[in-house]
């Protein structure tokens, strides 16, 4: 029977010192300096990118200021708002109260939905041409009334469709945030284009009678741009700051 042989004395001294250099303080703090300066240099890649990026995105014009087809009036704070009315007007007799909400449709549709699209994204600033389709959310309510009456619709520069209707509780989830989710409790009607022909139209002219229609496109298109603007220019400030920030050991 063959015994292995016993590592030589300088190979286990070999390893010892290799061993010993890689656990070493020396060798720690080397390793440590050098993730930092390349942590560093990675740092200033990324904050010199945002900082062209953001000059590029402060130079783009913004659309000229367009108002909302009256009575329509802008609710305050709007486009500091993640989501939620954008207009809101008082109807008839009975004191209606109705609230609309807005979306890119794009941004409501599931991956791989068929739907339109002008265009993929910006060009050479103004209005996106990709803000061509708009997804609203109305809310029409009663005083004195539990619930309310709530349409999704698509809205597009010479029409407006609508998508579904149902009657939920007014302190149901409104505003973009709910705008592709069923919510509320109960039975929520019927899918919007199994009702009979002549129900879809009364509907279609009950939204057109309030002023749900298509003047209201050009302003509704303007303020996403403006809002996207902001949302924009704000993350590159945030994600700069955070970037810049010394770290606390």
């Amino acid at each position: 029977m063959f015994r292995r042989a016993a590592p030589s004395a300088a190979a286990a001294a070999s390893t010892f010192f290799r061993h010993a250099l890689s656990t070493s303080p020396y060798s720690s703090s080397a390793a440590a300096a050098t993730a930092a300066a390349s942590s560093s240099a990675v740092n200033s890649i990324i904050l010199r990118s945002l900082k062209e990026h953001f000059l590029e995105v402060s130079k783009m014009t913004p659309p000229p200021k367009i108002c909302p087809p009256k009575p329509y009036t802008i609710v305050k704070g709007a486009l500091d708002q993640a989501s939620g009315p954008v207009l809101r007007r008082g109807y008839g007799d009975a004191g209606e109260e109705i609230s609309i909400s807005v979306a890119r449709l794009a941004n409501i549709m599931p991956p791989g939905a068929d739907y339109d699209s002008d265009d993929d994204g910006g060009g050479g600033g103004g209005v996106s041409e990709s803000i061509s389709q708009l997804f609203l959310h109305v809310d029409i309510s009663r005083p004195g009334s539990s619930k309310s009456l709530q349409f999704l619709c698509g809205l597009y520069p010479d029409a407006v469709g609508i998508h579904s209707v149902c009657l939920r509780p007014k302190t149901a989830e409104s505003g973009t945030a709910g705008l592709a989710g069923k919510g509320g409790d109960g039975y929520q009607g019927r899918i919007f284009q199994e009702l009979d022909e002549n129900v879809r139209d009364a509907f279609h002219h009950y939204i057109e009678a309030r002023g749900i229609n298509e003047k209201l496109f050009p302003f509704l298109q303007a303020w996403l741009y403006v809002k996207d603007h902001r949302n924009l220019i704000r993350w590159f400030k945030s994600v700069g700051t955070l970037i810049s920030e010394p770290k606390s050991e």
